[in-house]
């Protein structure tokens, strides 16, 4: 299982991230990345405390990666926040998207699809043709994700990405180790959306994808 989106009690999850990456590692990962929430705030902080854990690769077979999560930042600050993320040294970086469970700014996945700092727009709700379209364009990861509540239109994300074309990733917005999942319960959320078996393949893919990007950095 490669999981690009999750959270340690850096912002709202319960585990320290050793903690958190040894479970991840007991339950199949052999990649994680850490996306603790983030604004201006904090982003610096969240960022070099998770690059620190990194030895832990030392000892153990999988892959870690350090990032935040952007958060409730207002759409026209998020790409100069993406962007001072990558600088401090940042892996990855993900935005909150416009999921229909919280109260996102409109164009929050418009301004995300459209940075070339953001790697992937997380549960992004109702997006729209167009905004599928575009992250096609970007080269931008759509997500589909695990998480209850926020998976409520994973159908609909699934459809217009398919039409458009545009990349998917599963991730599970993990903020506990019951949240974390295996590669076949991954396979069976994707499906679950509506994809086909190539499609979900697909997805795991271009999470390898994703993670080889991040790794040649190095």
């Amino acid at each position: 299982m490669i999981d690009l989106h999750t959270h340690t009690l850096f912002s709202d999850g319960v585990l320290v991230p050793a903690e958190h990456i040894r479970r991840a590692f007991m339950t199949g990962y052999r990649a994680i990345a850490i996306t603790d929430h983030a604004d201006f705030t904090n982003f610096d902080y969240i960022i070099s405390s998770l690059l620190k854990v990194k030895i832990i690769e030392e000892e153990w077979d999988i892959d870690i990666f350090a990032g935040i999560e952007i958060t409730h930042v207002p759409p026209a600050q998020i790409n100069r926040l993406a962007k001072s993320a990558k600088e401090f040294g940042a892996d990855i970086v993900v935005v909150h998207g416009e999921t229909i469970t919280e109260p996102v700014a409109p164009g929050t996945n418009r301004a995300s699809i459209e940075s070339e700092y953001v790697d992937i727009l997380a549960h992004p709700g109702f997006i729209t043709e167009e905004e599928a379209e575009r992250a096609r364009e970007t080269g931008t990861y759509l997500e589909i994700t695990a998480r209850g509540g926020h998976n409520r239109t994973n159908g609909h994300v699934a459809r217009l990405a398919t039409e458009a074309k545009a990349k998917l990733v599963c991730n599970t917005d993990a903020h506990n180790p019951n949240d974390m999942i295996t590669k076949e319960t991954a396979y069976k959320i994707l499906t679950g959306s509506g994809l086909t078996k190539a499609q979900a393949e697909q997805a795991f893919l271009n999470s390898e994808e994703i993670v080889k990007k991040m790794k040649n950095r190095y």
